[in-house]
């Protein structure tokens, strides 16, 4: 099942999305700017193909987390290039890091 819902963090809003799989969930917290993401997709390869890097892609990957409310309170595990112009490092909370991008 794929589920997409709005997601106030703050007084801002952002779109949850959570798409179930066999043995694991997908998990995503995005806005206009970038998102956030479970460990079930891959950062690193906005970082290490040119042809990706063009794009800035603001993205952040936390690991281990089950749920949308996980993913908000987790810390970053991984986080793109472009993400670090807007200030999100490695063990931020991935609410923090949407907030910078609200």
């Amino acid at each position: 099942m794929i589920t997409v819902n709005p997601l106030e963090v703050d007084g801002m809003i952002f779109m949850a999305v959570s798409v179930e799989l066999p043995k694991t969930n997908l998990l995503m917290i995005s806005n206009d700017i970038g998102y956030i993401m479970c460990a079930a997709l891959d950062v690193d390869i906005f970082n290490e193909i040119p042809k990706l890097q063009e794009r800035n892609v603001v993205a952040g990957r936390a690991m281990g987390v089950r749920t949308i409310d996980e993913l908000l309170h987790a810390p970053l595990q991984k986080v793109t290039d472009a993400s670090k112009a807007y200030g999100w490092e490695v063990g931020m909370t991935g609410k923090d890091a949407l907030l910078k991008i609200s």
